[in-house]
């Protein structure tokens, strides 16, 4: 799906979805607008010698930056963890939840450092899904693109005023889109690595056009062969090939999800063991039988010897039921009993049913070990 997705619409999930983007535009980037104002105030502010002013928006910033950081941190170790959790862990000294406290740190300090430090240089170092989105990109991808055919040769202009040169394109090199960049590239080179997809230049451009009387959208969602042949070709071989492909890996997913049994057993000789001799002559082996229940609600199960007919089988322990919790694992030893004169060969099959509500579900095999009893003939 990641690759259908990337190589159809590029880097809009980066863009749009991606939670570092929805974290730091939505929530980090409105507190820092909010406080030091837009890109050019916040340039001014930091080309200010350190006063008042500069000291109060500079520490408010970071202490709410921190906050935020900790309320993160506190919900994601409550998901990890469990609400109760988390709240016995801040309730109570530190020492008495040790490596619940440094979790919470570490991840406070994290999230701290990421949107107040590290920023979109995540998204470029370290982001696995965005180099990977970078590799699978080709000339139909849609990506914020600059459209150079009409954007070329750039000239400087006035509002409100004709271009020097008619021949000059509607880019005026305000140089604005690579000013509101948060990575600081100019999209007018190309699409590149460090794209992000957060159309912070589509936004600058559209408003300098108005303002010039020019079109908007110089900079827009597009793909290289649109801006380059004029016509936007979605459907490529190439997304028919890799949607071919999703579809037969849905659908054997979907076949292994409908197809799998609710309960899982598995029986297995116990670890060094071989096989007893009875009293009344018959051959024991020893069991480990694994129950593993895959659904959400508690089953009770039932054992039953199939084959060989004079075979019996009986579970090791007090209790005879064998109730498994739901998502759980149950093991439970079993003997089982044959006469000696049925084993005639090293290789004695025995075979068990596993029941739910009287309805067989599943039958396991295994070897049976003991002497073997040869036939004579008279």
């Amino acid at each position: 799906f990641v690759i259908l997705f990337t190589v159809a619409f590029g880097r809009l999930w980066c863009g749009w979805a991606c939670p570092q983007t929805l974290f730091m535009e939505m929530v980090f980037r409105k507190i820092e607008y909010l406080i030091e104002g837009d890109a050019k105030d916040q340039r001014k502010l930091a080309q200010m010698p350190w006063n008042a002013e500069k000291i109060i928006k500079k520490s408010s910033k970071q202490i709410i930056f921190f906050a935020i950081a900790l309320l993160i941190a506190h919900i994601v170790m409550a998901y990890l963890i469990s609400w109760p959790e988390v709240v016995r862990i801040v309730s109570e000294p530190p020492s008495a939840h040790l490596a619940g406290f440094i979790g919470l740190m570490v991840f406070t300090g994290i999230f701290y450092g990421v949107f107040a430090f590290f920023r979109e240089q995540a998204c470029i170092a370290v982001c696995p899904y965005g180099r990977l989105q970078s590799v699978l990109l080709v000339k139909d991808s849609i990506v914020v693109a600059y459209d150079w055919i009409r954007g070329e040769p750039r000239g400087k202009i006035k509002k409100n005023a004709a271009p020097t040169d008619p021949k000059t394109g509607d880019c005026i090199d305000c140089k604005l889109c690579v000013h509101v960049c948060p990575t600081g590239i100019d999209i007018r080179n190309g699409t590149q690595l460090e794209c992000v997809n957060c159309t912070a230049c589509i936004d600058a451009c559209d408003d300098v056009m108005v303002k010039v009387n020019k079109p908007t959208g110089l900079i827009r969602y597009s793909s290289h062969k649109a801006i380059a042949e004029g016509r936007q070709k979605l459907i490529t071989p190439r997304v028919i090939g890799y949607s071919v492909v999703l579809v037969a890996l849905l659908s054997l997913l979907t076949y292994f999800l409908s197809t799998r049994k609710d309960v899982e057993t598995t029986m297995l000789k116990a670890p060094g063991t071989l096989y007893t001799r009875t009293d009344d002559n018959r051959i024991s082996n020893l069991y480990n039988i694994e129950f593993v229940n895959k659904t959400f609600e508690d089953i009770r199960l039932e054992v039953r010897i199939e084959s060989p007919a004079n075979a019996e089988i009986k579970k090791i322990g007090e209790s005879k039921d064998i109730l498994v919790p739901k998502d759980a694992i149950v093991k439970n030893l079993y003997m089982i009993y044959l006469p000696e004169s049925a084993i005639t060969s090293s290789k004695t099959i025995v075979e068990v049913g596993i029941y739910q509500n009287g309805k067989k579900i599943q039958n396991i095999k295994s070897k049976f070990l003991g002497p073997i009893h040869s036939k004579t003939s008279n």
